[in-house]
């Protein structure tokens, strides 16, 4: 019986089946931020086990609350920048080198084909985008991971989308995620590995399957999956090219981690999208999805543009290439937040953060602040946002607010409109 590419990827870091269904695998990365990583940092040194696994292999950042905006975030920022410097982990990116987590390890070349990854958050689906087994784990998970390099987990089981046709011209990664999760529910892939397939994925740049990886989780999914290929290499090339002579030979050496053609699916669905059509989330939660255009008309406050959902170099062009020209209404705010330095430097290079202030949007740094409600765009009770990021929780980004999630061209036509619409119809 054919092997998924979860089920093969366990087989090669397998060290412990210690119960049916139940499998300990070796991790190739720990991820680390400010937020839940202190927790386990201060259990371990409470414990008397103040050290980790191989400091090569574990990479942190700073990025939820960027700066500091109190003690208490602050304080956590100190935790975890003493930790990496007592445990000489060079791969630590504090404030002024710092971004959004889930965008800034992949820039890094840190995500690969065939690795298994696991951080203290929901959100380390996005690296599935590179044929990766990448999952946010609790604490006590988190602490095994720094402390011993291994994880427990369920033994996969798999859930494979095939998407196909060719979506119309403002349709994006984030409006394809939307659908799929608008259509399965939220806890329509729990416990599954999703591997997303089909001619929509191989069209993708690593950014979009970026985007799709990131939303696999909203709908319950332990991981979300793309196929490593030449664009996985291209992406990669900087930082393999020593690794192999060739980018045939590295797609080769990373083929081994295709599904097999008789691999068994617990669930497998095919979407057609061709006929897809921007869209938003309503109410509160990611599977309350409707077309944009059925809240024509509706009031918002403010607009988001960032995120490790939507805030690297593609998702600022496609808002950029609405604003150019215009101006955000007079009634709104729009906050744009590239996710890393790099993409910053990138927008700044190619004139779109000009674009951006022309327009009226506020510029801040990589952060992942307003996403979750602590910092740069906290809404007010009563407030709607249309932004840009993966969450649309009652409270998510401010106690009372409403958020209406979206892709960065519909987000960037609503800043406009100072309504909720979608970009054909500017």
């Amino acid at each position: 019986m054919g092997k998924t590419t979860a089920q093969k990827i366990f087989d090669t870091h397998r060290i412990d089946r210690p119960s049916d269904g139940i499998e300990v695998i070796s991790l190739d990365a720990v991820f680390c931020h400010e937020i839940t990583t202190p927790t386990a940092i201060v259990d371990l040194v409470e414990r008397g086990k103040d050290r980790v696994f191989d400091p090569a292999k574990i990479k942190a950042v700073i990025d939820h609350v960027t700066p500091a905006k109190d003690s208490l975030t602050a304080e956590q920022g100190k935790v975890l920048r003493e930790w990496a410097e007592r445990q000489g982990i060079k791969d630590f990116f504090d404030i002024g080198r710092n971004g959004v987590c889930h965008a800034i390890f992949p820039e890094k070349g840190f995500a690969r084909p065939g690795y298994t990854i696991i951080m203290g958050d929901s959100h380390t689906c996005t690296h599935g985008a590179f044929g990766a087994f990448a999952a946010g784990v609790g604490t006590t998970d988190l602490e095994v991971g720094i402390l011993k390099g291994i994880c427990a987990f369920r033994s996969p089981d798999t859930m494979r989308i095939k998407l196909t046709g060719t979506p119309s011209k403002y349709i994006s990664p984030k409006d394809i995620i939307l659908h799929i999760i608008g259509t399965i529910g939220v806890n329509g892939a729990t416990n599954h590995v999703i591997e997303f397939t089909g001619s929509v994925i191989d069209k993708m740049s690593m950014e979009g399957r970026m985007t799709v990886c990131n939303m696999a989780v909203e709908a319950g999914a332990t991981c979300g999956i793309c196929y490593p290929d030449m664009t996985t290499v291209e992406y990669l090339w900087p930082f393999i090219k020593d690794e192999f002579a060739t980018k045939d030979e590295a797609l080769k050496a990373y083929s081994k981690f295709l599904p097999d053609s008789d691999a068994v699916y617990a669930k497998d669905l095919e979407m057609d999208v061709t006929s897809l059509k921007s869209l938003v989330t309503v109410g509160y939660k990611p599977d309350q999805v409707k077309a944009a255009e059925e809240l024509s008309g509706e009031k918002v406050n403010q607009v988001y543009i960032g995120s490790c959902t939507n805030g690297r170099i593609e998702d600022l062009r496609e808002a950029a290439a609405i604003f150019k020209g215009r101006k955000i209404a007079d009634s709104m705010r729009v906050i744009v937040s590239p996710a890393t330095p790099d993409i910053y430097k990138q927008a700044l290079r190619e004139g779109l953060i000009e674009i951006f202030m022309e327009a009226g949007c506020c510029l801040t740094n990589p952060t992942c602040g307003a996403c979750l409600g602590m910092s740069n765009g906290v809404l007010a009770e009563g407030e709607v946002c249309v932004s840009t990021t993966n969450r649309n929780f009652n409270g998510r980004m401010g106690k009372g607010g409403m958020v209406h999630l979206a892709s960065p061209a519909t987000a960037a036509a609503t800043a406009v409109a100072g309504t909720i619409t979608t970009a054909d119809k500017l």
